[in-house]
């Protein structure tokens, strides 16, 4: 029996539930960090551990009265990709968006596929919360004046508006939101959208999150934001896992990827395959890690993944900086046995990008796939725990069969991804 119509709508069923039997390729990837804009300058400053932290200057991060100022990572301006139409009223996160969803797309020759069979994840968590302060300040004794595209620009899903107004993208759009997990969420729902045959491909893009002024104090007060003793030496702020930690240094970033059935990726460039997902909650509230939520979405990746902690042969931490945080995830990893694995921090060269983060730091786990090297981990001088096999000062050359990938965010919400060689 056919779909039923209704009037000039075909009705279709419901997606099938997800098949982990289906095998998911990623052929596509953008990227725009403190390393700069594309693959290429991301890889080469990934494996020279470049220092690109400083302070921040961005209008609107100013520090109150007497406080230190803020360390971090601020991108340069994004290439014009988008219409001047719509240049003129699109946010930063929304600019960068479209420039590393430019650059996905492009890699994977996504011109030649059916648009209604494409769809777009955007995992992103108050990406304009900057330009929403500072619009607050303008408009306070005004707001008669307040733009109209105000109104739709503030929420979440104008990030995904912006891109599918610019590229064929008619399958579906949205936007989740689970803090810094947001761009690790935004691959397992990417994922479950092909497994389910719901479209052939799709994109899931982690957002920049525009940090305002207020948001780096908050941070900075709750205890989880470092950088204030080296606005002198910003380079040595961020230290995922060392002895020396005290909190994580924000880092702008944005990554889009490409993810498409195997069954029909053969004729495109891949940099790997995603074969298990976990995404768990572990009932907190704020920013408290927990170890057990870890290990539960670690082992739920592994068993979708068929395989064991024995298997892996790298991990890329989200080893943020914080030692509450470093100490939890260290005792995921003792749980799970990964004593044998190569671990590194990418957050330790290019900053915590927040709803960014588990986007782009797969990325970086796909293209170490793809080099057979592993980047350094900066600043890891005195680890917190000498029994794990940390990638230090110097890159080092390592086959990766298979991969596992961390991702946390406030709100109980622990992710883990599992990752094969093409």
């Amino acid at each position: 029996m056919g779909p039923k119509t209704f009037r000039n709508w075909r009705i279709c069923s419901l997606s099938k539930a997800p098949d982990d039997r289906v095998r998911i390729a990623v052929t596509g990837i953008g990227v725009a960090s403190g390393l700069g804009y594309g693959k290429a300058a991301f890889l080469q400053g990934l494996f020279e551990a470049r220092g690109v932290f400083s302070e921040l200057t961005r209008h609107g991060r100013e520090p109150a009265g007497g406080e230190p100022p803020f360390v971090g990572v601020e991108l340069d301006e994004p290439p014009n990709v988008l219409p001047a139409r719509l240049a003129r009223t699109a946010t930063l996160s929304s600019r960068v968006a479209m420039a590393v969803l430019q650059e996905a797309w492009q890699d994977a020759g996504l011109d030649q596929v059916d648009p209604e069979r494409i769809g777009l994840v955007v995992g992103s968590s108050n990406p304009m919360s900057r330009e929403q302060a500072l619009a607050a300040q303008r408009y306070a004794d005004k707001l008669e004046f307040v733009p109209p595209r105000h109104g739709h620009m503030f929420l979440s899903s104008d990030i995904a508006g912006l891109c599918t107004s610019v590229l064929p993208i008619r399958g579906f759009s949205q936007s989740v939101d689970a803090a810094s997990a947001s761009g690790s969420v935004a691959v397992i729902q990417a994922m479950d959208a092909v497994r389910s045959g719901r479209v052939d491909v799709c994109i899931a893009l982690g957002a920049l999150q525009d940090l305002s002024g207020y948001d780096l104090h908050a941070m900075r007060s709750l205890g989880v934001m470092g950088g204030a003793d080296h606005a002198a030496r910003p380079g040595e702020a961020c230290r995922p896992m060392d002895l020396a930690h005290y909190g994580f240094i924000y880092g702008e970033a944005s990554a889009a990827l490409v993810l498409m059935r195997k069954d029909l990726s053969m004729s495109h460039n891949s940099y790997g395959d995603l074969i298990g997902a976990g995404h768990i909650a572990d009932g907190s509230r704020g920013p408290e890690p927990n170890s057990e939520g870890q290990v539960r979405a670690a082992l739920n990746a592994l068993a979708q993944a068929g395989l064991t902690a024995k298997q892996i042969d790298f991990v890329n931490g989200h080893a943020t900086g914080t030692p509450q945080g470093d100490f939890e995830e260290c005792r995921t990893y003792h749980s799970l046995e990964l004593h044998h694995a190569r671990i590194n921090a990418t957050k330790s060269i290019v900053g915590h990008g927040m709803s960014a983060a588990g986007a782009l730091e797969l990325a970086a786990v796909l293209l170490q796939i793809k080099e057979g090297r592993l980047h350094p981990t900066r600043n890891l001088e005195n680890p917190i725990d000498e029994s794990f096999d940390w990638v230090k000062a110097e890159p080092v050359s390592h086959e990766i069969r298979h991969a596992l990938k961390f991702s946390f965010g406030f709100g109980g919400i622990n992710t883990a991804l599992v990752i094969a060689a093409p």
